[in-house]
Protein backbone atom coordinates (compact mmCIF):
# COMPACT_ATOMS: atom_id res chain seq x y z
CA UNK A 1 0.00 0.00 0.00
CA UNK A 2 1.32 4.04 -0.79
CA UNK A 3 1.47 5.23 2.02
CA UNK A 4 -0.47 8.99 2.54
CA UNK A 5 1.86 11.11 4.21
CA UNK A 6 -0.51 13.85 6.99
CA UNK A 7 -0.11 17.47 5.38
CA UNK A 8 -1.52 20.72 7.11
CA UNK A 9 -3.54 22.55 4.67
CA UNK A 10 -6.40 25.35 5.02
CA UNK A 11 -9.96 24.54 5.02
CA UNK A 12 -11.45 25.39 1.85
CA UNK A 13 -14.62 25.52 0.06
CA UNK A 14 -13.94 21.53 -1.61
CA UNK A 15 -14.96 19.87 1.73
CA UNK A 16 -16.89 17.23 1.21
CA UNK A 17 -19.36 15.27 3.58
CA UNK A 18 -19.78 11.66 3.19
CA UNK A 19 -23.13 9.96 5.06
CA UNK A 20 -23.26 6.25 4.61
CA UNK A 21 -26.66 5.12 5.41
CA UNK A 22 -27.06 2.28 8.37
CA UNK A 23 -28.93 0.28 5.86
CA UNK A 24 -26.15 -0.57 3.67
CA UNK A 25 -23.38 -0.91 6.62
CA UNK A 26 -25.77 -3.01 8.74
CA UNK A 27 -27.96 -5.84 8.36
CA UNK A 28 -31.20 -4.33 9.38
CA UNK A 29 -33.14 -7.54 9.56
CA UNK A 30 -30.27 -9.05 12.69
CA UNK A 31 -29.73 -6.46 15.42
CA UNK A 32 -26.58 -5.50 16.03
CA UNK A 33 -25.04 -7.33 12.99
CA UNK A 34 -22.61 -5.51 10.65
CA UNK A 35 -22.21 -5.78 6.60
CA UNK A 36 -18.83 -6.28 7.11
CA UNK A 37 -18.37 -7.20 3.50
CA UNK A 38 -20.06 -3.84 2.59
CA UNK A 39 -18.09 -1.78 4.97
CA UNK A 40 -14.49 -2.95 3.45
CA UNK A 41 -15.68 -2.65 0.14
CA UNK A 42 -16.74 0.76 0.53
CA UNK A 43 -13.48 1.16 2.80
CA UNK A 44 -11.43 0.80 -0.40
CA UNK A 45 -13.53 3.00 -2.74
CA UNK A 46 -13.18 6.07 -0.25
CA UNK A 47 -9.18 5.27 -0.08
CA UNK A 48 -8.91 4.96 -3.82
CA UNK A 49 -11.21 8.13 -4.69
CA UNK A 50 -8.10 10.29 -2.40
CA UNK A 51 -10.93 13.00 -1.75
CA UNK A 52 -9.72 15.59 0.68
CA UNK A 53 -10.50 16.93 2.67
CA UNK A 54 -13.57 14.30 3.88
CA UNK A 55 -15.38 14.54 6.48
CA UNK A 56 -17.30 10.97 7.10
CA UNK A 57 -20.75 10.46 8.92
CA UNK A 58 -22.86 7.15 9.17
CA UNK A 59 -25.87 5.46 10.07
CA UNK A 60 -26.87 3.42 12.99
CA UNK A 61 -28.56 0.57 11.07
CA UNK A 62 -29.53 -2.39 13.40
CA UNK A 63 -26.83 -0.85 15.95
CA UNK A 64 -28.43 2.56 17.55
CA UNK A 65 -32.07 2.18 16.23
CA UNK A 66 -33.34 -0.85 18.11
CA UNK A 67 -31.98 0.26 21.25
CA UNK A 68 -32.76 3.86 20.92
CA UNK A 69 -36.66 2.82 20.09
CA UNK A 70 -36.76 0.09 22.82
CA UNK A 71 -35.75 2.57 25.63
CA UNK A 72 -37.79 5.72 23.82
CA UNK A 73 -34.16 7.51 23.78
CA UNK A 74 -35.34 10.23 21.02
CA UNK A 75 -38.37 11.25 23.36
CA UNK A 76 -36.17 12.30 26.24
CA UNK A 77 -35.04 11.56 30.12
CA UNK A 78 -38.27 9.94 32.01
CA UNK A 79 -37.19 6.95 33.42
CA UNK A 80 -34.04 6.98 35.87
CA UNK A 81 -33.19 3.83 35.35
CA UNK A 82 -33.83 1.81 32.39
CA UNK A 83 -33.28 5.42 30.22
CA UNK A 84 -30.10 6.01 31.60
CA UNK A 85 -28.76 2.38 30.88
CA UNK A 86 -30.64 2.55 27.37
CA UNK A 87 -28.49 5.79 26.67
CA UNK A 88 -25.47 3.72 27.70
CA UNK A 89 -26.27 0.69 25.51
CA UNK A 90 -27.20 2.74 22.20
CA UNK A 91 -24.13 5.15 22.61
CA UNK A 92 -21.73 1.62 22.96
CA UNK A 93 -23.43 -0.01 20.41
CA UNK A 94 -22.74 2.93 18.19
CA UNK A 95 -19.31 3.56 19.21
CA UNK A 96 -19.14 -0.06 18.10
CA UNK A 97 -20.17 0.66 14.53
CA UNK A 98 -18.28 2.98 14.13
CA UNK A 99 -15.03 1.35 15.29
CA UNK A 100 -15.59 -1.42 12.37
CA UNK A 101 -15.85 1.75 10.05
CA UNK A 102 -12.55 3.28 11.43
CA UNK A 103 -10.91 0.22 11.29
CA UNK A 104 -11.69 -0.54 7.81
CA UNK A 105 -10.48 2.74 6.29
CA UNK A 106 -7.29 2.64 8.70
CA UNK A 107 -6.79 -0.84 7.22
CA UNK A 108 -6.88 0.80 3.88
CA UNK A 109 -4.71 3.77 4.55
CA UNK A 110 -6.64 6.65 5.08
CA UNK A 111 -6.18 8.69 8.51
CA UNK A 112 -9.19 7.92 9.98
CA UNK A 113 -10.19 9.04 13.23
CA UNK A 114 -13.91 8.81 15.71
CA UNK A 115 -15.36 11.51 16.70
CA UNK A 116 -18.66 10.60 18.70
CA UNK A 117 -20.92 13.00 19.12
CA UNK A 118 -22.11 13.06 22.71
CA UNK A 119 -18.96 13.56 23.89
CA UNK A 120 -19.07 17.31 21.66
CA UNK A 121 -22.44 17.89 21.15
CA UNK A 122 -25.53 19.41 23.24
CA UNK A 123 -29.42 19.78 21.17
CA UNK A 124 -31.44 21.73 22.56
CA UNK A 125 -35.46 20.14 21.97
CA UNK A 126 -33.58 17.73 19.11
CA UNK A 127 -31.37 20.59 16.97
CA UNK A 128 -27.84 20.96 17.61
CA UNK A 129 -27.15 23.77 19.77
CA UNK A 130 -23.62 23.15 20.66
CA UNK A 131 -20.88 21.64 19.29
CA UNK A 132 -17.17 21.85 19.88
CA UNK A 133 -16.25 22.78 16.24
CA UNK A 134 -11.78 23.52 16.67
CA UNK A 135 -10.71 19.61 17.07
CA UNK A 136 -12.75 18.58 13.54
CA UNK A 137 -10.95 21.97 11.76
CA UNK A 138 -7.59 20.59 12.93
CA UNK A 139 -8.23 17.14 12.28
CA UNK A 140 -9.30 18.67 8.77
CA UNK A 141 -6.34 21.09 8.61
CA UNK A 142 -4.03 17.89 9.16
CA UNK A 143 -5.54 15.69 6.36
CA UNK A 144 -7.31 13.43 9.09
CA UNK A 145 -10.57 12.12 8.01
CA UNK A 146 -13.04 12.31 10.86
CA UNK A 147 -15.71 9.69 11.21
CA UNK A 148 -18.99 10.50 13.14
CA UNK A 149 -22.17 9.15 13.71
CA UNK A 150 -25.48 8.71 14.69
CA UNK A 151 -25.93 9.04 18.53
CA UNK A 152 -27.60 9.26 21.30
CA UNK A 153 -26.39 13.07 22.94
CA UNK A 154 -27.08 15.24 26.14
CA UNK A 155 -30.06 18.05 25.21
CA UNK A 156 -30.85 21.11 27.04
CA UNK A 157 -34.40 20.68 27.39
CA UNK A 158 -35.13 16.72 27.03
CA UNK A 159 -32.36 15.92 29.20
CA UNK A 160 -31.08 13.73 26.51
CA UNK A 161 -32.13 12.61 22.88
CA UNK A 162 -31.40 10.90 19.61
CA UNK A 163 -29.28 13.15 17.24
CA UNK A 164 -29.67 11.85 13.62
CA UNK A 165 -26.54 11.70 11.16
CA UNK A 166 -28.69 13.25 8.62
CA UNK A 167 -28.55 16.62 10.71
CA UNK A 168 -25.24 16.31 11.76
CA UNK A 169 -24.26 16.56 7.70
CA UNK A 170 -26.01 19.29 7.31
CA UNK A 171 -24.93 20.87 10.32
CA UNK A 172 -21.47 20.05 9.85
CA UNK A 173 -21.88 20.85 5.88
CA UNK A 174 -22.63 24.78 6.73
CA UNK A 175 -20.59 25.16 9.57
CA UNK A 176 -17.32 23.57 7.59
CA UNK A 177 -18.31 25.27 4.50
CA UNK A 178 -18.53 22.35 2.39
CA UNK A 179 -19.51 22.44 -1.60
CA UNK A 180 -20.77 18.88 -1.52
CA UNK A 181 -23.16 16.61 0.07
CA UNK A 182 -22.66 12.91 -0.82
CA UNK A 183 -25.48 10.83 0.64
CA UNK A 184 -24.59 6.40 0.02
CA UNK A 185 -27.61 4.47 0.90
CA UNK A 186 -29.79 1.11 -0.71
CA UNK A 187 -31.49 2.73 -3.65
CA UNK A 188 -30.00 4.63 -6.41
CA UNK A 189 -31.44 8.09 -5.27
CA UNK A 190 -34.60 10.07 -5.30
CA UNK A 191 -37.62 8.51 -7.08
CA UNK A 192 -41.17 9.70 -7.69
CA UNK A 193 -42.84 6.74 -5.45
CA UNK A 194 -41.12 4.09 -3.45
CA UNK A 195 -38.93 2.13 -5.79
CA UNK A 196 -38.91 -1.02 -2.96
CA UNK A 197 -43.40 -1.23 -3.31
CA UNK A 198 -44.19 0.81 -6.41
CA UNK A 199 -42.89 -0.72 -9.66
CA UNK A 200 -43.57 2.48 -11.51
CA UNK A 201 -41.99 4.33 -9.13
CA UNK A 202 -38.85 6.87 -11.65
CA UNK A 203 -35.60 7.63 -10.58
CA UNK A 204 -35.51 11.33 -10.52
CA UNK A 205 -31.58 12.33 -12.31
CA UNK A 206 -31.47 15.97 -11.26
CA UNK A 207 -33.99 17.93 -10.09
CA UNK A 208 -33.26 22.31 -8.60
CA UNK A 209 -34.41 23.27 -4.89
CA UNK A 210 -37.55 24.88 -6.32
CA UNK A 211 -38.57 21.70 -8.22
CA UNK A 212 -37.73 19.32 -5.12
CA UNK A 213 -39.82 21.71 -2.48
CA UNK A 214 -42.80 21.30 -5.03
CA UNK A 215 -42.52 17.47 -5.25
CA UNK A 216 -42.80 17.60 -1.60
CA UNK A 217 -45.63 20.15 -1.18
CA UNK A 218 -47.80 17.09 -3.46
CA UNK A 219 -46.31 14.44 -0.82
CA UNK A 220 -47.67 16.12 2.00
CA UNK A 221 -50.86 17.22 0.24
CA UNK A 222 -51.12 13.88 -0.85
CA UNK A 223 -51.03 12.68 3.00
CA UNK A 224 -48.85 9.64 2.16
CA UNK A 225 -46.41 9.00 4.75
CA UNK A 226 -43.33 8.78 2.90
CA UNK A 227 -43.27 7.70 -1.43
CA UNK A 228 -39.97 9.00 -1.87
CA UNK A 229 -38.52 5.32 -0.41
CA UNK A 230 -37.84 6.95 3.25
CA UNK A 231 -36.16 10.21 1.31
CA UNK A 232 -38.44 12.39 2.58
CA UNK A 233 -37.64 13.51 5.85
CA UNK A 234 -33.78 13.13 4.67
CA UNK A 235 -34.59 15.74 2.12
CA UNK A 236 -36.10 18.13 4.23
CA UNK A 237 -33.22 18.24 6.44
CA UNK A 238 -30.65 19.06 3.37
CA UNK A 239 -33.04 21.77 2.39
CA UNK A 240 -30.62 24.29 4.35
CA UNK A 241 -26.90 23.49 2.62
CA UNK A 242 -28.97 23.38 -0.61
CA UNK A 243 -30.13 26.64 -0.45
CA UNK A 244 -26.73 28.00 0.58
CA UNK A 245 -25.69 26.04 -2.83
CA UNK A 246 -23.97 23.29 -1.43
CA UNK A 247 -25.20 20.49 -3.69
CA UNK A 248 -26.36 17.08 -2.92
CA UNK A 249 -25.59 13.65 -5.06
CA UNK A 250 -27.87 10.91 -3.61
CA UNK A 251 -26.25 7.47 -4.61
CA UNK A 252 -26.40 3.75 -4.16
CA UNK A 253 -23.39 2.59 -1.73
CA UNK A 254 -24.95 -0.62 -2.51
CA UNK A 255 -23.33 -1.02 -6.22
CA UNK A 256 -19.35 -1.18 -6.05
CA UNK A 257 -18.21 1.55 -7.33
CA UNK A 258 -20.59 4.46 -7.00
CA UNK A 259 -19.31 5.69 -3.82
CA UNK A 260 -15.92 5.88 -5.69
CA UNK A 261 -16.77 7.62 -8.50
CA UNK A 262 -19.00 10.15 -6.29
CA UNK A 263 -16.64 11.29 -4.66
CA UNK A 264 -14.12 11.70 -7.77
CA UNK A 265 -16.80 14.09 -9.12
CA UNK A 266 -17.53 11.42 -11.90
CA UNK A 267 -21.03 10.23 -13.65
CA UNK A 268 -22.85 7.93 -11.54
CA UNK A 269 -26.17 6.72 -11.45
CA UNK A 270 -28.31 9.14 -8.80
CA UNK A 271 -30.33 12.14 -7.99
CA UNK A 272 -28.43 15.64 -8.09
CA UNK A 273 -29.92 18.30 -6.23
CA UNK A 274 -29.37 22.12 -6.61
CA UNK A 275 -30.26 25.34 -5.83
CA UNK A 276 -30.50 25.77 -9.42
Amino acid sequence: MRERPIKVRELSAKLIVLKLGGSVITRKEKPLTANLRAIRRLAKEISSAEAAPLVLVHGGGSFGHPLAKRYAIKEGYKNKVSQALGFAETHQAMVSLNKLVVDALIRQNVPAVAVSPSSCVVTKSGRINIMMEEPLKKLLQMGFVPVLHGDAVLDSNLGFTILSGDQLITYLAMRLNANRIIIAIDVDGLYTADPKTDSTARLVSHITLKELKGMLQQIEEAKVTDVTGGMHGKIVELMPPIEKCITVLIVNAAKPKNVCKALKGEKVIGTLIEKG
